[in-house]
């Protein structure tokens, strides 16, 4: 019997989505029923399922993050509000997606497809590179990228270039900031600050940590596989969870 979790922080689109598949496939088991990304990843690593649901945008882990962490573990269909803009980076066939609201026309093309998927005993496609492409596309064009921090310290502003940023940490109601050679907070949560930071610069590696990729020097992982960076020029040490601990596997 085929299994699959259903993610969305909404509880509309979860029960339409898991009413349709009733219907349309009567002996898929869903296995359970998901609010944020991180309970996702829980429920991937403990059911095991043959297909997720996946909606792009949750709390705590995205969608893509949740794929990216799983990569190849199971046939992924990822769910969306956004219009062919973002979903143009879809490779046709190779991984499917559903336009919300979702139409019973729609999602039995998908189950069609992950049926005959399934059927074929076909392994669940590598998705590294359209994930890279999805993230960019969704984080939007280089206009929008932020390129200065300025944070207040007393009566003084501090600049950072964006080019000298070590990496991002949050802190309650702020966002450490770290360069080369200085540090600050600012009034401006980490998720707000991701969404003008280049994903190809700047890796998200714990919920609250963004780190700029050219400035890891090496990644360990200890004897409970438990991962942690570290940077040039720094003893500082981050932690990476497990959701993005998939890049640092070696190549």
């Amino acid at each position: 019997m085929p299994t699959a979790i259903i993610a969305d922080d909404e509880d509309l689109p979860r029960s339409d989505i898991r009413r349709m598949l009733a219907t349309l496939w009567p002996e898929l088991q869903i296995v359970a029923e998901c609010e944020h990304g991180i309970e996702a990843l829980e429920a991937i690593d403990v059911h095991q399922p043959d297909v997720a649901f996946l909606d792009i945008r949750m709390p705590g882990l995205t969608g893509l993050d949740v794929a990216n962490a799983v990569n190849g573990r199971c046939h992924t269909v990822f769910t969306t509000a956004y219009d062919s803009h973002a979903v143009a980076a879809f490779a046709a066939g190779a991984i499917d997606y559903l336009l919300k609201p979702v139409t019973d026309d729609r999602l039995a093309q998908a189950v069609q497809r992950l049926r005959e998927r399934l059927a074929l005993e076909q392994p669940a496609p590598d998705m590294t590179q359209l994930l890279g492409e999805l993230d960019r596309r969704l984080r939007g064009d280089t206009a929008s990228r932020i390129r200065w921090i300025s944070a207040s310290v007393g009566d003084t502003i501090k600049m950072f270039p964006i080019e000298q940023i070590l990496f991002f940490e949050s802190d309650e109601k702020y966002t450490r900031v770290v360069s080369v050679d200085d540090e600050a907070h600012v009034r401006k949560p980490l998720k707000e600050l991701i969404a003008g930071l280049d994903p190809d610069l700047f890796w998200q590696i714990h919920r609250g940590v963004v780190v700029r990729a050219d400035a890891i020097a090496r990644a360990r992982r200890d004897e409970l596989g438990r991962v942690t960076v570290e940077l040039r020029g720094r003893n500082e040490k981050l932690k990476v969870s497990q959701a993005y601990a998939w890049r640092f596997k070696a190549m």
